[in-house]
């Protein structure tokens, strides 16, 4: 027997060939530390399977799992000023711009989009976290309005999602501007007689919890989720009291009269459509996997069109 042959040439093969597993292949929960396998997770909308903990789930996936056959139209949002203050801190604003759109493949802060859910027309909006902590600058400002002036221009009922740390500090007094415009728009639609409903997400702060995350005809949050102005801890050093378990958290909120409803991400779609529909008076739901309509499908050709007003610069998912 040819020990370097038979068994030492074939050992060190075994560890040059090894394959390099991907890191992303797991995500360890933040409440329980369970590891859970990246596709059922995705499945799952990024829920625990073991506590049931509600990780943050960005716009698109989001949009992805709401509307029928996971087809949606993407609008166009005017863009702002740049960087109106020339704020600089460690790094310049468009530096940061720059980083957090590199990160998250996405323009800004919100994603304002319209399709069907359950057959159910609707303008959804929603923050993305994982930019800039989804905070509240003159874009998202306008973003809201403009969600506003399609739900009223298509007649139907508008859903925003909210998450974000609060107002976008490296643009000052103009992003606090945005409080009273996004409470005009939503005005809007109250002229109008249009549903606009608000789920709140983890986490929730800030001049966001001041202005229109707290405007909604119905208020409903995720579990779990933190909502509020100030955090537990300015709180808890400005009075010198502990505060109560769970404090500000959504299931302290509903117990305390400031939310409507507390639901898993799971069960919010189904329950979006029978609400809205009631609220627009239409016919009981019809359940099953619903493709995507037609006109949807056509928007959705003409919005992807190169040069077509809106027209995303990298396919949806």
């Amino acid at each position: 027997m040819n020990w370097i042959s038979n068994y030492v040439r074939p050992r060190i093969n075994s560890i040059f060939s090894r394959r390099e597993i991907p890191e992303n292949l797991w995500t360890k929960c933040d409440s329980c530390g369970t590891m859970l396998f990246h596709r059922e997770l995705a499945d799952n909308l990024h829920v625990c399977s073991n506590c049931g903990h509600h990780m943050q789930l960005v716009p698109r996936k989001r949009f992805k799992a709401l509307f029928d056959g996971g087809m949606f139209v993407e609008i166009a949002v005017p863009d702002p000023l740049p960087d109106p203050l020339h704020f600089r801190d460690q790094k310049k604003y468009p530096d940061r711009m720059k980083g957090a759109q590199r990160a998250t493949g996405e323009k800004e802060a919100m994603l304002v989009a319209y399709g069907e859910m359950g057959r159910t027309p609707i303008v959804a909006a929603a923050q993305d976290f994982s930019f800039m902590g989804g905070s509240m600058g003159m874009f998202v400002g306008n973003a809201i309005i403009k969600a506003a002036e399609e739900a009223v221009k298509r007649k139907c009922p508008l859903v925003l999602f909210s998450a974000a740390g609060g107002a976008r500090m490296q643009e000052g007094i103009l992003s606090l501007m945005q409080m009273p415009r996004s409470t005009v728009a939503i005005q809007m639609l109250r002229e109008a007689g249009l549903p606009y409903v608000v789920v709140l997400t983890h986490p929730t702060t800030g001049g966001v919890t001041a202005s229109y995350a707290m405007l909604g005809d119905i208020q409903i949050a995720e579990p779990g989720a933190l909502i509020c102005f100030a955090g537990p801890r300015v709180i808890e050093q400005t009075i010198r009291e502990k505060l109560p378990e769970g404090f500000q958290r959504a299931e302290y909120l509903l117990e305390h009269g400031m939310l409507d409803r507390v639901t898993d991400r799971r069960k919010l779609r189904e329950e979006l459509i029978v609400m809205l529909r009631m609220l627009m008076d239409m016919p009981p739901p019809v359940w099953g996997e619903l493709p995507a309509p037609e006109s949807i499908a056509d928007d959705r050709i003409e919005a992807d069109m190169p040069g077509a007003e809106g027209a995303p610069d990298k396919p949806r998912e």
